[in-house]
């Protein structure tokens, strides 16, 4: 048996929760590979909302287990205010939710050290969402991270030896750390909540799994375009969002992998500051950011739109393998006359259909119009019923795109899914 990838295309915030949620009846273990709370998974169901940091997706599906893999970095404090949330509403998930021994810990140092090292960057910051992920991602490279299963020895000696260190580098840089004793307490609160469920070898449960055949499916987080090797860097999050980081954050092999499905909007989005070359900074923008409801189900912060690129999109679709699609928030375009889509960019005069290494200012998107279907897609319950311009976009992707377009989202609920 094969571990099916799911992971997202674009800039992050594509679905790839509520599509985990929908896929996951069909597979027996759903587990997280990479990226921080920094990732806001939104599902609706049964008239609910529910935004999951860093437990998998499928948590809400039967008795499945769900798998907190190693490429994961943890914030103990917002577990526990997750988990709790969760059974707040009638979800036990001890028994269901493991979480990898190798898994690293961001601790409450790496969310002063994350303000500090964006507060020195001035006009040049990243755009953090200042939880501490890049620090404790940068530890875990550099060899200085704390792991879930150090937890199990040794503990206080390895968290202060950490903690020293990133305060002798605040006090270098004149950082305040006055906050640190109350972030402490929430920190060492959400230590004790973890300690409630079961850590283990993730990579030999995972192997050991395929083996038996069951049915696993890997979920990233983010999107494609903010890998840290294959992304618009330096604009981009510190772990590998593409397929190949199922493989290095569960401990899987190459050919280990079967399915590989992408997600993408319908259109683009992107949170944060870096390249976005058919960002939208007019009606037709606030527009998008508008019926699509278009803020950080984390942050808040409110995400740049823009028209599709298919530029991008090729380029996601060639570094991860994808052998499906899944298109999401089509009934956010129901009321536009005309549809966009980016197929080459114009840069210095030439016009060019491969991701350049620098997508800078340069880049002028050149564009194809369609025209829009202008009906109420939420409403429509099989692909019979899609207008015949909604079908035309349909074609259009698929044939730029060379994939084949399996999954159209009409809305944010697990009904609204047309599998095609």
């Amino acid at each position: 048996m094969k571990v099916d990838v799911l992971l997202g295309l674009q800039w992050g915030d594509e679905g790839k929760g509520k599509i985990v949620d929908v896929l996951t009846p069909d597979y027996e273990i759903v587990a997280r590979f990479q990226g921080g709370p920094n990732a806001g998974h939104t599902l609706e169901f049964e008239g609910k909302k529910y935004v999951l940091r860093s437990v998998p997706s499928g948590i809400f599906q039967g008795n499945k287990i769900n798998i907190i893999g190693n490429g994961v970095v943890l914030d103990p404090a917002l577990f526990k205010g997750e988990i709790e949330s969760l059974e707040s509403s009638g979800h036990d998930l001890t028994k269901r939710l493991l979480i990898s021994k190798k898994a690293h810990l961001i601790l409450p140092t790496h969310r002063l050290l994350d303000a500090c090292y964006e507060a020195a960057k001035g006009d040049s910051k990243i755009g953090t969402t200042g939880k501490g992920i890049g620090p404790a991602y940068t530890d875990k490279i550099s060899r200085n991270g704390l792991r879930v299963g150090d937890i199990l020895h040794n503990f206080e000696e390895k968290y202060n030896t950490a903690k020293s260190k990133h305060l002798r580098i605040l006090q270098q840089y004149g950082h305040d750390t006055s906050a640190l004793a109350e972030i402490e307490k929430e920190w060492f609160a959400g230590v004790a909540k973890l300690k409630e469920f079961t850590f283990i070898d993730s990579e030999h449960y995972i192997n050991n799994a395929v083996k038996q055949g069951k049915k696993i499916l890997a979920e990233g987080a983010q999107g494609t375009m903010l890998d840290i090797d294959f992304g618009s860097y330096p604009f981009v999050t510190s772990s590998n969002t593409i397929s190949a980081g199922a493989c290095t954050g569960l401990g899987i092999a190459p050919q280990s992998v079967g399915e590989v499905y992408g997600i993408f909007k319908a259109y683009c989005t992107r949170v944060g500051s870096g390249p976005f070359p058919t960002e939208l900074f007019d009606a037709t923008g606030d527009k998008l950011r508008e019926l699509g409801f278009e803020f950080g189900s984390v942050t808040g912060r409110p995400r740049r739109c823009g028209w599709i690129d298919l530029v991008a999109l090729r380029y996601a679709i060639m570094i991860d393998g994808v052998s499906q699609l899944i298109m999401m928030k089509s009934d956010v375009l129901d009321t536009f006359e005309t549809i966009r889509a980016c197929i080459g960019y114009e840069i210095n005069g030439e016009k060019v259909t491969d991701f350049p290494f620098e997508a800078d200012d340069r880049i002028k998107p050149v564009y194809v119009d369609m025209k829009g279907w202008q009906a109420d897609m939420t409403k429509m319950q099989k692909e019979d019923e899609f207008p015949a311009e909604f079908k035309h976009y349909i074609s259009f992707l698929e044939k730029e795109l060379e994939v084949p377009i399996r999954i159209v989202s009409l809305g944010p609920d697990r009904e609204q899914t047309i599998i095609r």
